[in-house]
């Protein structure tokens, strides 16, 4: 077990942070779709003693000596990327998917070139064009949307806005989608128009590593994404792409936009990458999908509107219009009841993003501690109670304790911590 006596008689502030946190993830229902839990390997390796270590540049590259073992690590971590998706070419120091997606476009493009990407309120990320983030700030974005017909991606007119407007770069992936992405269609526009493609498959990366989603290496000329989320590793980036891109990428990543990568992070991401190559992984990958299309299905008959009527992944949105109440006032609600989820734009949103008018809810922590679809049903019938009367303060509390029990069968982070 892991044990904190150390921090606890040196700052007590923070240990007691710490551990209420633990207690906190231990003893709440978290169907936040971008977390997960990460077990006792990928703890070890992170908090390790490679965090003194500077390496700036990259194995058999750096700029500072005593860079042996840390230059295993990092080849390791890139040889296991390399080979769990099939890519000839891995950066493993990007910081965050919002920093691997930088890298790639810093790379390639010039400030002012037009980038096309998933308008945020149907689904996309602030890096794939926001007006907020440095990808709409330093390129001239251009957006696609869902089909307002079926709430899916409207590939014809992604080919419209292509052949209107020439981008230099296409960018498919998502934070809020639940279907399938056709990479292959993707492809063919970005070549129609001779943009590059870049995936992000920051939530969907771990269905794409055990097979349950088509694979967009090879097919893009970059794939960025996270190893936390659904590949539950530690939190960091991660970008594949053909060879003959790698100069450009290296160079970007460091010098270009980071300064020392962080080798513990690595450390653990080489370990969640082994561990996504096992055949208990493509199982948790599968029972997550089932997990994900169980809490749908199950909302949906208590009457709630599923964006798209229903999901092919970990996530699905729901369409809080009918019922009364902001996802704002949802996701505090739930919070309240010890229920873990995020208010979320949907698909033509009538409300801005502060208060919005979906909720997202995502499967994979809840899979990680081992829940089926019959804690999904007991689930489903927790968040219709609060969302029918969520200003009743007694009801959550009722929840909140239903909340416990449930978490209780489902042990995670009292077996690894001793607090």
């Amino acid at each position: 077990m892991i044990s904190m006596d150390a921090l606890k008689g040196s700052d007590r502030d923070i240990y007691d942070c710490i551990k209420k946190e633990v207690e906190r993830e231990e003893q709440s229902l978290i169907f936040i779709a971008s977390e997960n839990y990460v077990d006792e390997d990928i703890l070890e390796a992170q908090g390790t003693l490679l965090t003194n270590k500077y390496a700036e540049g990259y194995p058999d590259r750096r700029f500072y000596g005593g860079c042996r073992y840390v230059d295993t690590v990092e080849r390791t971590a890139i040889e296991r990327a390399c080979t769990l998706f099939g890519a000839a070419y891995a950066n493993v120091q990007p910081h965050s998917g919002s920093s691997a997606n930088m890298a790639v476009l810093f790379a390639v493009l010039r400030p002012g070139d037009k980038i096309l990407g998933m308008d945020l309120t149907h689904g996309g990320h602030l890096t794939h064009g926001s007006h907020a983030s440095f990808s709409g700030r330093f390129f001239e974005p251009l957006s696609y949307r869902v089909s307002e017909r079926d709430e899916r991606i409207d590939y014809d007119q992604v080919r419209d806005v292509a052949r209107k407007e020439r981008p230099r770069l296409i960018i498919a992936g998502a934070s809020a989608y639940s279907r399938i992405i056709d990479f292959e269609r993707f492809r063919e526009i970005a070549d129609e128009v001779g943009a590059y493609l870049l995936v992000d498959m920051a939530h969907i990366a771990g269905a794409i590593a055990a097979g349950l989603h088509p694979s967009p290496v090879n097919v893009a000329h970059f794939v960025t994404g996270t190893t936390h989320k659904t590949l539950r590793g530690p939190r960091g980036g991660l970008i594949l792409a053909d060879k003959e891109y790698g100069k450009a990428i290296d160079a970007m990543v460091f010098p270009g936009i980071q300064g020392g990568p962080l080798m513990q992070v690595i450390a653990a991401k080489a370990v969640a990458l082994k561990n996504a190559m096992t055949p208990e992984f493509r199982l948790y990958q599968e029972q997550i999908i089932r997990n994900s299309r169980c809490l749908a299905a199950a909302l949906a008959m208590r009457g709630y509107r599923i964006v798209s009527g229903g999901t092919d992944n970990h996530l699905f949105l729901i369409d809080l219009t009918e019922k009364g109440i902001t996802g704002i006032e949802a996701q505090e609600s739930l919070e309240q009841s010890g229920i873990m989820l995020n208010r979320n734009v949907i698909p033509f949103e009538k409300r801005g993003p502060q208060k919005a008018s979906g909720i997202r809810i995502g499967t994979p922590a809840v899979t990680t501690r081992g829940m089926k679809e019959p804690e999904m049903e007991a689930a489903a019938e927790m968040i219709d109670s609060v969302l029918r009367q969520p200003h009743d303060d007694r009801l959550k509390e009722k929840v909140r304790e239903e909340v416990r029990e449930l978490c209780a069968r489902f042990p995670f982070y009292s077996r690894i911590y001793r607090l």
